[in-house]
């Protein structure tokens, strides 16, 4: 990595000051910012600088931070950090890392029920699919014919004071996924214009009577169901009748409630194995063990993977049991309870693909845009956010990045900073492919502006001109600004797509300290971990 010569960084901090080397260093930068920006600053004393040092979350013990549990991260990378690691922590590599909780647990928790040996099932994570099912399973086999553990794997006085209360919270109505309650599918309303290429919805929930109570940050779980087109394909693809009876229930009713009829389950092609001859069942079993054969592995859904091994009909009892069970689907919150206790809002894009002459459909989106009526009743929990909320300073600015439906927990956060009317300063980054009809909530978005509880609104449309413009180029061209706020404190929240916009956003930030802190780049990057470990850059990304 190049690093960027820049001028020395003042020594602000005595050497008296109770901090590490890295600390002072850190203070030092931050304070050195703040000459810049104010033409200067005194030395502090060791007490004026440890009150203003934020106290970083304590990790877990012997984890380094777990380096491992970033969403950014490709598995096989997570995989190689987690390298001598416990096995738990390996496991725990394993995961999608999103802490999104649609597995039951949290990504600890759920590594160490697996390890514990208290959770079997290992296809639980949704957003790692098989890649970390897989991955388990191989870390799994580790466990050979060793003993069940009985002993708790948290140790930590602290661990244990909050596993009471957080047990009783998920087993709370309402809570958790294994203890949904009922609400009511009040509405959805298009976001986008007619000339979008998005589909985009505002969906509204009414929660009278459920007990379901949130925090601005926490997630909206529910409980999706199938198309019925595709379950009917799948009864036309298998040859079978419709009211054929599984578990006691008409094939198609199973079809459409219980299981996934998304990408196919290595358990899927190894009953494939045991069916076929020849040929297909050699390529079934390459199938089963993560191989490749045809090029087409990754866009095999089960009816594809019906079809791909047509005529071979395997019983619809063993099918059903092959398969993996519909999981409930997560949205962030795009509302505040402060503003209306009863009245939950989320905001949905729409998930349309062609595969092989076939339009695949978001499972949980499409069901939001159109199969489900107001007025209907569904399953639904709230997933409680670990580590992504308003400061508990209301005076606190804040600084939120949310292209596309990453917009939902912002509009939560503004709605609640409006009506609680927290004297912080609000700055939000929102960005979209093109301005005329991709621009969601614009008129709420000016009445904030017009009443100033949204001070600044940075807008960077990509399909506006000839040169794309993404939120993290407008990110660099405010820098000044933009670390400005981070020396008077300012918390960064980011939400939406963590593969490419997080990813790029963090690498923007990074720029905008080392050009406007007085930093090189491996001290900008320094710098940006430590918001992270004082929990003033928190990130929802999925």
């Amino acid at each position: 990595m190049s690093v960027t010569s820049h001028p020395p960084i003042p020594q602000l901090i005595p050497e008296s000051a109770p901090f590490t080397a890295e600390q002072r260093n850190w203070l030092n930068g931050f304070f050195a910012g703040l000459v810049s920006l104010e033409g200067g600053v005194t030395a502090l004393s060791s007490a004026e600088s440890a009150a203003l040092m934020p106290a970083a979350p304590a990790a877990a013990e012997g984890d380094d931070d777990a380096p491992w549990h970033d969403q950014t991260l490709p598995i096989n990378e997570r995989m190689k950090l987690a390298e001598g690691r416990p096995l738990r922590r390996r496991m725990m590599a394993a995961m999608a890392q999103q802490d999104c909780g649609q597995c039951g647990y949290n990504c600890l928790d759920y590594s160490n029920a697996i390890f514990s040996r208290k959770e079997e099932r290992l296809n639980l994570c949704v957003p790692g699919g098989k890649e970390t099912a897989r991955m388990l399973k191989t870390l799994f086999e580790e466990f050979g014919n060793s003993s069940p553990t009985t002993t708790s794997v948290s140790t930590t006085p602290a661990a244990n004071a909050s596993a009471a209360p957080a047990a009783a919270r998920a087993t709370a109505p309402g809570c958790s996924r294994d203890n949904p309650v009922e609400a009511t599918f009040l509405s959805r309303t298009r976001l986008n214009k007619p000339s979008s290429e998005k589909e985009t919805w505002h969906i509204e929930f009414d929660l009278t009577g459920s007990g379901i109570d949130y925090t601005v940050g926490d997630a909206f779980g529910l409980f999706p169901t199938n198309d019925p087109a595709l379950a009917d394909a799948m009864i036309a693809a298998l040859g079978v009748s419709r009211d054929h009876l599984v578990r006691g229930r008409a094939l198609r009713d199973v079809l459409i409630n219980d299981v996934s009829l998304g990408p196919a389950p290595d358990q899927l092609f190894q009953l494939f194995s045991y069916v076929a001859g020849g040929e297909r069942r050699q390529k079934a079993k390459v199938l089963a063990d993560g191989g490749d054969p045809d090029g087409d592995a990754a866009t095999l859904d089960v009816l594809a993977a019906i079809e791909k091994f047509r005529g071979l009909r395997p019983d619809p009892e063993a099918l059903i049991e092959v398969l993996d069970p519909l999981q409930p689907r997560l949205y962030s919150i795009a509302s505040s309870p402060k503003v209306d206790a009863n009245r939950m809002a989320l905001c949905v894009d729409t998930v349309r693909y062609p595969v092989g002459g076939r339009t695949r459909l978001g499972v949980a989106s499409t069901f939001l845009a159109g199969r489900v009526k107001p007025g209907d009743r569904m399953k639904v929990y709230v997933q409680r956010a670990h580590a992504f909320g308003l400061p508990a300073d209301p005076s606190v600015p804040i600084i939120m990045i949310g292209p596309g439906t990453g917009i939902a927990p912002f509009r939560a956060f503004l709605h609640e900073r409006m009506v609680t009317k927290a004297p912080g300063r609000n700055w939000l980054f929102f960005g979209h492919q093109r301005s005329a009809c991709d621009f969601f909530y614009e008129d709420e978005f000016a009445g904030m502006k017009a009443a100033r509880v949204l001070r600044r609104l940075t807008l960077a449309w990509s399909r506006d001109g000839d040169q794309k413009i993404y939120v993290q180029d407008r990110m660099r061209e405010v820098g000044r600004d933009l670390w400005a706020w981070l020396a008077e404190g300012a918390h960064v929240y980011v939400c939406g797509d963590a593969k490419r916009m997080a990813k790029d956003v963090e690498r923007a930030l990074v720029d905008v300290v080392a050009a406007h802190g007085v930093r090189s780049t491996d001290e900008a990057i320094a710098f940006v971990a430590d918001l992270k470990r004082c929990g003033r850059y928190q990130q929802d990304v999925y």
